[in-house]
């Protein structure tokens, strides 16, 4: 029998500073309406989608910083697209700034859910790579401070859901490799990655027009050489000020983009997606039990940084 997921986009346009979160919620439920009316089994949400994306500035206040993430989920503003997912039973995946109190330290995330069609949540997950930088960088058009705001993740897991095995990656994890064979390697059959891209790079401004082109090229190739499928979903437009990318696209196992948004605001498109489809990657080309050579692959998971020579030997760093 074979395991068909309809998938969702649920691309958000700018939400900008003076907008609530119940304001954002009413926007999410429209999207996963819409969503739903077209036959969707799981709708897909941005990064950070409740809020703006505040790591473009630099804050000092702590209660100013805690006051963007959120303490529990579901909360007071949120649970009401808890309840229309039971209503209409319907799963969403859902990006968002959390505050944690971990045996009295409290750290913030930036941190996915995955909830399934009776609103329960089935799995969740903290950003692995946190771009940017830490410090107060004047110098920039705008900041970009997740590695002083958030405390990174430390796995990329795989969750048992709508009939498959599903795992999720934020933003800036969609350009690194080892997040999709991490996934992978547990024989996840479809990645969920929301994104807030600037079209500007401040520190490499020579990539700004190849940012809808990286977008791309990171997905397919992680879809492709794991043989799974990846949906990437944009929080897009001008944004207080900040121009960002759309490119919300869902990949198939065999790289193919099978469906897109065309906009840079609200938009939901769909997929039907065969999560059977995968193992025609999965059993063949990648095979990873017949293929990969892991006795290779030490200085993957041994190194950090390119600290070697080609011929092995130490890097001598001055």
């Amino acid at each position: 029998m074979a395991r068909y997921v309809n998938v969702a986009i649920g691309q958000l346009g700018p939400v900008n500073r003076e907008d609530s979160r119940a304001q954002v919620v009413a926007r999410l439920m429209k999207l996963m309406r819409e969503a739903r009316q077209l036959g969707a089994d799981l709708i897909v949400y941005p990064e950070l989608a409740l809020t703006t994306f505040f790591p473009r500035w630099y804050i000092e206040d702590e209660q100013q910083l805690d006051s963007w993430c959120e303490a529990s989920m579901p909360g007071q503003d949120t649970l009401p697209l808890f309840e229309l997912a039971r209503e209409l039973q319907i799963g969403f995946c859902l990006g968002y700034a959390e505050l944690s109190d971990e045996g009295g330290v409290r750290r913030r995330y930036n941190t996915s859910i995955l909830v399934d069609k009776n609103g329960d949540i089935v799995g969740k997950y903290h950003k692995v790579h946190l771009p940017g930088h830490r410090e107060h960088e004047p110098w920039r058009a705008f900041q970009h401070l997740e590695k002083r705001y958030f405390t990174p993740g430390d796995r990329f897991s795989v969750y048992p859901a709508f009939g498959g095995l599903f795992g999720m990656a934020i933003c800036n994890d969609r350009r690194w490799c080892e997040t999709y064979r991490v996934m992978g390697l547990q024989g996840v059959e479809m990645v969920l990655i929301g994104y807030n891209t600037p079209v500007h790079n401040a520190p490499a401004p020579a990539h700004d027009d190849l940012s809808l082109f990286h977008n791309q090229l990171s997905m397919q190739a992680g879809a492709y050489q794991n043989g799974t499928w990846v949906v990437g979903v944009a929080k897009a437009g001008t944004e207080e000020g900040v121009d960002h990318i759309g490119g919300s696209c869902i990949i198939a196992p065999s790289g193919e983009v099978v469906a897109s948004c065309v906009t840079k605001g609200d938009e939901v498109a769909i997929a039907h997606c065969d999560l059977d489809f995968c193992q025609i990657y999965k059993r063949t080309t990648f095979n990873f039990d017949l293929h990969r050579q892991p006795q290779a692959y030490g200085p993957i998971t041994r190194l950090k940084g390119e600290t070697l020579l080609a011929d092995g030997s130490p890097r001598v760093k001055k």
